[in-house]
């Protein structure tokens, strides 16, 4: 007896898919043989443009490599730049920072929540989270007159002091409830536990060896969160969310457990801007800046995983080569593992899982 099987193209415009993708499946009826996934259709130079731009013309587009998660990449520039040359950070410049890179993560994880249930079909908490994220993107709105692409660090501080705290205030003062809201209608929902309990299984040997890090690494039981080693958290107490389910659903509690350390760093922050209200930062001419001839390197812990910036200098005012590390990158290739042996109705929901936003993984 033969068995035929099927081809499917799954994208690149399929609805949820989180931007443009195209797995290539093949199926044995509904069950999944193999997953090729094909990228590249939202390239847009990013690392190429780098090697034409000095370093505060190419700072700007930083933000729009994870556009959810822009201050991530905007910080991981300025880091990295920073050590290279020898520039040390203010305390006070260090909780703003931390501040609003835990404010941007939260944003982040909203987006996700609200879209990884759409995924599955729910379209309720879509708006919910979208409610608690417009909260934060106005806020930062309001300090940098841009939503999403915020280009509001520069090398060696900020551009302007920290305003409106009191707005992060209310902003953390209302997410605890609201996220209690969301696990009563979620986390234990028989319809959502049977489409994300023991499917995607990521053994922690697979996610090692596909070089899986971030929430989806921790939420199999590895404990590995970069934070603990940055500098920017030096002082603030919080913890690593470290499961052990491996599964969809696991992925989706950590990220919950995650939101609330978040607000935990938020709230330390602020307590120390509204008791240091004198703001320090070295002042560089930002069209002089040249890195010594040589090899720099720094990393962050992203929404979705490490992060990091390669820069190789010659000692001109732009970089010779510029690579940047993505998590998503990583997240999508995971795909051609995790998918195999899984339904074709659960493909969705387990990518979903992973939150893989294409402008990391293009570039």
């Amino acid at each position: 007896m033969t068995t035929t099987t099927l081809k499917l193209n799954l994208g690149p415009q399929h609805p949820s898919t989180h931007g443009v993708l195209r797995l290539l499946l093949e199926l044995d009826g509904e069950k999944i043989l193999s997953c090729e996934p094909d990228i590249g259709y939202l390239h847009r130079g990013m690392e190429k443009m780098a090697e034409k731009l000095s370093y505060i013309k190419y700072l700007p587009l930083v933000d729009r490599i994870d556009y959810l998660a822009g201050f991530f990449y905007s910080e991981l520039l300025c880091r990295t730049v920073e050590k290279a040359l020898n520039i040390e950070l203010s305390d006070r410049v260090r909780a703003i920072r931390t501040m609003l890179l835990e404010l941007n993560r939260i944003s982040s994880h909203l987006l996700w929540i609200g879209a990884f249930l759409m995924d599955l079909g729910a379209t309720s908490p879509f708006f919910y989270a979208f409610r608690e994220r417009e909260m934060i993107l106005s806020y930062f709105e309001k300090l940098t007159g841009q939503r999403m692409m915020y280009n509001y660090f520069v090398f060696g501080g900020i551009r302007k002091d920290i305003e409106f705290l009191d707005d992060v205030q209310k902003i953390i003062s209302i997410l605890p409830e609201k996220l209690h809201d969301y696990e009563r209608i979620i986390t234990e929902n028989p319809i959502f536990k049977r489409r994300c309990v023991n499917k995607g299984i990521l053994e922690p040997e697979i996610g090692l060896n596909y070089s899986i890090t971030g929430v989806n690494l921790r939420a199999s039981g590895i404990d590995y969160d970069i934070r603990k080693n940055d500098y920017l958290y030096q002082g603030f107490d919080f913890a690593a969310v470290i499961l052990q389910g491996k599964d969809s659903w696991s992925r989706y509690k950590a990220r919950i457990l995650e939101i609330k350390e978040s607000i935990k760093i938020i709230s330390q922050a602020l307590d120390y801007l509204k008791k240091n209200e004198k703001l320090e930062q070295k002042h560089i001419n930002p069209l002089n800046i040249r890195l010594p001839e040589g090899e720099y390197y720094q990393e962050i812990e992203a929404p979705r995983g490490l992060a990091s910036c390669y820069i190789k200098s010659t000692g001109e005012d732009r970089p010779y080569r510029l690579k940047w590390r993505t998590g998503s990158y990583y997240s999508v290739n995971l795909l051609r593992k995790l998918l195999v042996g899984e339904y074709l109705n659960d493909a969705i929901a387990i990518a979903g899982s992973l939150d893989i936003i294409l402008p990391e993984v293009d570039k």
